[in-house]
């Protein structure tokens, strides 16, 4: 039921990394792992994980830190956490929640448990997903799941590439990204993405998109950002 979804694992003891790595594997998930909390964020935006298993405990950056840098991320803020760690206090695990992780599970833990923590945090994605698979505003409306774009109620044809921007900087009304960034959102397509693509992109994208192509901004010297200037 994981359809290949990859996990990323967090986790200083090397012991306890290994044990994770097989049982997650053995359950025909992707992973991928690191030991350092602060190397794991280059790794993070590089990659699009499903899921981030992350101990507490960590050198580097903690996990508490890595979890408000990922949250407050517009790239990454929706991969869902489940922490692991020793310390099971009531506070800790508030505290862990309260800044943004999915799921809590302290060590020594069950496989079988926290197998099921991840299938449950992934059943409660889907349905999140099924309820909020549509970006509208007044005369623009993005179907993500059909991937069909409609402005004034006519539907256009837009590239891979070009929905893929548009779905980045219409669902972050207002928010700045540099042609890196959305670089490293397509990043893991088929398409030799670089700075000036990204131009020829937009350029055809707000042709595409017509008396709306005015939606998406140029910062200058920064990159794009989409605001709705209807309202």
């Amino acid at each position: 039921m994981n359809d290949n979804k990859k996990i990323l694992i967090v986790e200083d003891e090397k012991d306890i990394r290994n044990l994770l790595i097989f049982n997650l594997q053995k359950h025909h998930y992707e992973v991928d792992s690191i030991h350092d909390g602060e190397k794991a964020l280059p790794l993070i935006r590089k990659n699009k994980y499903d899921l981030i298993l992350l101990d507490i405990m960590l050198p580097g950056v903690n996990g508490f830190d890595l979890t408000r840098i990922i949250k407050n991320d517009n790239l990454i803020s929706q991969i869902p956490i489940i922490m692991l760690t020793a310390k099971g206090e009531d506070e800790d695990i508030v505290k862990g929640l309260t800044i943004g992780a999915d799921d809590y599970i302290t060590k020594p833990f069950s496989i079988k448990v926290l197998i099921a923590r991840i299938e449950n945090v992934f059943k409660i994605r889907t349905k999140q997903e099924i309820k909020t698979h549509k970006i509208k505003y007044d005369r623009l409306e993005i179907d993500l799941k059909a991937r069909d774009v409609y402005v004034d109620n006519v539907k256009i044809e837009l590239t891979f590439t070009e929905f893929e921007i548009l779905k980045l900087l219409s669902s972050h009304e207002k928010c700045v990204y540099s042609r890196e960034e959305i670089i490293n959102y397509i990043k893991g397509t088929d398409y030799i993405v670089t700075d000036r693509t990204i131009d020829f992109q937009i350029v055809g994208l707000r042709k595409k998109l017509g008396p709306l192509g005015k939606y998406i901004k140029t910062v200058r010297g920064v990159g794009y950002r989409f605001i709705d200037e209807d309202n």
